[in-house]
């Protein structure tokens, strides 16, 4: 899952002194939410599409609006999904260690990436359940979800204090009563429950789970 296994190489890199014009003609062409900008032959920057709206003249007129983020090409695509939405992005530079420009990932290559393993592609049960900090185990929790002869497909922490820590996992849809029962006996607490068995609802349990993985 390294970046440079899912670069795109049709987006140009603009330079200061191109039009933003022509920028603004090329950013609604791919949809995407900024335009990357070079400075001699190495990366300077991207520039937000709502910016290309309040001047025209060359880019340079908006350096000001310049906001500096990229991924390196030898960096896991994981990686990204914070860049994504730090910056409100669906489009992320991906650069070399030297600075060049060598293309670009959106957050559909992404999400096409992880719908494919069991955490986002299997239809189930998603949980939040909350422990004290000091007694937090993932692998206790997976112990509890497979001891209830359920599925345990993958969570990750989904909020962290001093005092507790909330957990959101993905499980297989046998068995609920009792893994609630059981987390229950084991002092966590469900803090959020969501299922479906409903095939028309496979989409939306994917994207509501890929969206908590994102806003970590």
């Amino acid at each position: 899952m390294f970046i440079k296994d899912y670069i795109s190489k049709d987006f140009p890199c603009f330079h200061l002194s191109d039009s933003i014009e022509s920028a603004r003609e090329m950013l609604e062409a791919f949809g995407y939410s900024h335009i990357f900008i070079k400075k001699s032959s190495h990366f300077y920057g991207a520039l937000a599409k709502d910016f290309l709206y309040e001047s025209d003249g060359p880019i340079k007129n908006l350096e000001h609006q310049i906001e500096r983020f990229a991924i390196l090409e030898d960096h896991n695509i994981i990686e990204s999904i914070k860049l994504f939405y730090t910056f409100n992005a669906n489009v992320v530079p991906v650069i070399s260690k030297n600075e060049k420009y060598q293309g670009y990932i959106t957050c559909e290559d992404v999400f096409q990436t992880f719908s494919k393993y069991p955490l986002f592609s299997e239809t189930g049960a998603i949980l939040t359940v909350e422990t004290p900090a000091r007694k937090y185990s993932m692998t206790e929790i997976a112990n509890i979800v497979e001891s209830n002869n359920s599925k345990f497909y993958g969570g990750f922490i989904s909020f962290m204090s001093d005092e507790f820590i909330q957990i959101t996992i993905k499980i297989s849809t046998g068995n609920l009563a009792s893994i609630d029962a059981t987390f229950d006996r084991y002092d966590y607490r469900i803090v959020e429950k969501y299922y479906t068995d409903d095939k028309t609802d496979l989409l939306q349990d994917r994207l509501g789970f890929l969206q908590k993985f994102i806003e970590i």
